[in-house]
């Protein structure tokens, strides 16, 4: 009976984590990454696609991030895609490739970004702690409906304590990690 609830729970709070996760990927820092351009979607062949569907992108060194279109076509379009969106970058155009030159950061811009870091984070504790509230409402109505007893039921509600302080410690590595790499020159 338990297994498949915690189960559950511990799915839910993994991808609370999961999406921490990937919105610190999208925070550019001062270094040259494709998992910042995960978020754009580029106007193609008539309906929106994710830029990674329509280009190869590499970053060749620490600065620059290559944009290597497989349609001439949709150049445009990425350019678009790219100044419409809140990178701050402007792209450079060669042919089919366009070069993004990523600039370093100032400091004032370097603690704006930790501090939307730590907005982020909170954001993902927060829905953390929402899945282990579900989770203690769902352990009452099973104690009040006598599926549990009194011993299953603080037994079961100190197991998703645990489960909530792995994954919030997990979401405080993960931030203190990302502003390391923010406020590093």
């Amino acid at each position: 009976m338990s297994d498949p609830f915690f189960h559950d729970v511990e799915s839910k709070m993994s991808k609370c984590v999961e999406s921490c996760r990937s919105e610190f990927a999208a925070i550019r820092t001062g270094r040259a990454n494709a998992a910042l351009l995960d978020r754009i979607h580029v106007e193609a062949y008539g309906q929106p696609m994710p830029l990674k569907q329509v280009a190869g992108v590499s970053t060749p060194d620490a600065r620059t991030i290559v944009i290597s279109a497989w349609d001439k076509n949709v150049v445009g379009e990425i350019r678009k895609a790219i100044e419409k969106s809140d990178l701050g970058i402007t792209p450079n155009i060669d042919g089919a490739t366009i070069r993004l030159i990523v600039p370093p950061l100032t400091e004032e811009r370097r603690k704006e970004l930790v501090r939307v870091v730590k907005k982020k984070a909170e954001d993902a504790r927060v829905a953390v702690r929402n899945v282990r509230h579900h989770a203690h409402d769902d352990v009452k109505t099973q104690l009040k409906d006598g599926e549990i007893t009194e011993d299953d039921n603080k037994r079961m509600t100190d197991q998703v304590q645990k489960v909530t302080d792995k994954y919030t410690k997990e979401i405080d590595v993960l931030t203190a990690a990302k502003e390391k790499e923010i406020m590093e020159i």
